[in-house]
């Protein structure tokens, strides 16, 4: 996220929600997101966004106790037309009823309780490992480098090795699946097409299918394998759901963990306070974690069909119709949070909506916690300072909050 130019001012007199097309990422990359967001919080928590360009209009809720409310609301909202606008607006999800994120009611919550088990502390403890151990050593090799684009070198690296640890994904196949889930629900430049995004995806799902036909033969200790071999009432699960559920944990757990490691490091070139508390150890691992979730917020928007009419503040949202939750708003509301535009490591209480909410509560929510508290250690323990050597360049996305490119100077610590 670019560090807001905005602190804590009175809002604007006047919002015109008519002047940002949502389903734009060129809009993200035109607009401070805090001097877009805060006065729509102030004079529109809840709107209509109309009908652009052939595509269905939809309702934007800018508030944080909306947003909880609807993340928990799981009778008269659901999730299995789509749950981002790029499927919520074509009316329907082909992962509809297989994947865990785009399904709801009883196979839900089998198939999150089968993979529950996959993402006990316990059951993770060698991943945990590898996490600190990779982490550790890239941010070495960047350090020894000097300069470097701190996505390459680092963030995009980490991630994906974790989730191929997981899912026991060949070595030598990773840095591929880098580079088609960066072009899935985010892309490097308004220059890549609709089409880029659907290739990508539809090579991710070759690519797990064939995982998958191999482990049904040869089962391991991986997720994919206690995916391919998992029964609920002593059926197993359809290739379908085994494919989607493997490409949802891909898809998601890479770009978020992506999208806040190259944040915080953007963050603390900015931030020198900060970076110095971090440094001094006056603030918890823990608790910078949290602040560092919140302030990158690497996921900006979820999203919901309504099933029935529901009153919300003085609007009513018809059975039907699409809602959408902006987690990139919720995030700095000031009425959820004290002083939400200052970067504090020590923010305490820090309840944001980065990992989502209820039913959907992110399956991934303690290896993306895992991922920053390993990343926060080797820059605390490795780097001395950080300097930004060119402004950065963000996805091209309404809905992934990341770097494509952030190129910085990492001085090292002599007495690592």
């Amino acid at each position: 996220m670019t560090a807001p130019t905005l602190q804590a001012a009175a809002p604007a007199e006047t919002a015109d929600p008519a002047a940002f097309d949502l389903t734009d990422p060129q809009t993200f990359d035109d607009n401070d997101p805090h001097e877009m967001w805060r006065p729509l919080r102030a004079h529109h928590p809840v709107f209509w966004h109309a009908p652009r360009d052939g595509k269905p209009g939809f309702w934007v809720l800018t508030k944080y106790d909306d947003i909880m409310a609807a993340y928990r609301d799981n009778k008269r909202y659901t999730s299995e037309r789509g749950n981002v606008l790029s499927t919520l607006l074509l009316g329907e999800d082909s992962a509809a009823g297989k994947m865990l994120a785009v399904t709801d009611g009883p196979r839900h919550r089998e198939i999150r309780n089968l993979m529950m088990k996959s993402f006990s502390p316990r059951v993770l403890a060698p991943v945990v490992e590898n996490v600190q151990q990779l982490t550790d050593r890239l941010i070495q090799e960047a350090v020894e480098e000097g300069e470097v684009d701190f996505v390459t070198a680092v963030a995009d690296r980490i991630p994906i090795h974790t989730i191929g640890d997981l899912m026991g994904i060949p070595a030598g196949d990773r840095e591929q699946l880098v580079d088609w889930n960066a072009q899935t629900l985010s892309r490097y430049s308004a220059d890549d097409g609709e089409e880029v995004s659907l290739m990508a995806r539809n090579e991710i799902i070759l690519y797990i299918s064939g995982l998958m036909a191999e482990r049904r033969r040869n089962p391991g200790e991986d997720v994919l394998s206690t995916l391919a071999t998992a029964t609920i009432d002593g059926e197993p699960l359809t290739e379908e759901e085994i494919i989607y559920n493997a490409y949802s944990l891909i898809l998601g757990g890479d770009e978020s963990s992506r999208a806040t490691a190259s944040g915080i490091v953007h963050a603390f070139s900015q931030y020198g306070d900060q970076w110095r508390r971090l440094k001094n150890a006056e603030v918890t691992l823990e608790s910078a974690t949290e602040e560092v979730m919140r302030w990158t917020t690497p996921t900006m928007h979820f999203g919901r069909h309504a099933l029935v009419d529901i009153p919300i503040r003085d609007h009513v949202v018809r059975a039907g119709e699409i809602v959408t939750l902006w987690n990139s708003s919720a995030n700095f509301d000031e009425d959820a949070f004290a002083d939400p535009y200052t970067f504090d490591l020590g923010r305490t209480p820090n309840k944001h909506v980065s990992f989502g909410h209820g039913p959907h509560f992110c399956l991934g929510a303690y290896l993306g916690r895992v991922h920053m508290i390993s990343m926060l250690e080797s820059l605390r323990t490795r780097v001395s300072g950080i300097e930004l050597l060119a402004p950065p360049t963000r996805l091209f996305s309404n809905f992934a909050n990341g770097h494509a490119t952030l190129k910085v100077r990492l001085t090292p610590e002599h007495t690592a």
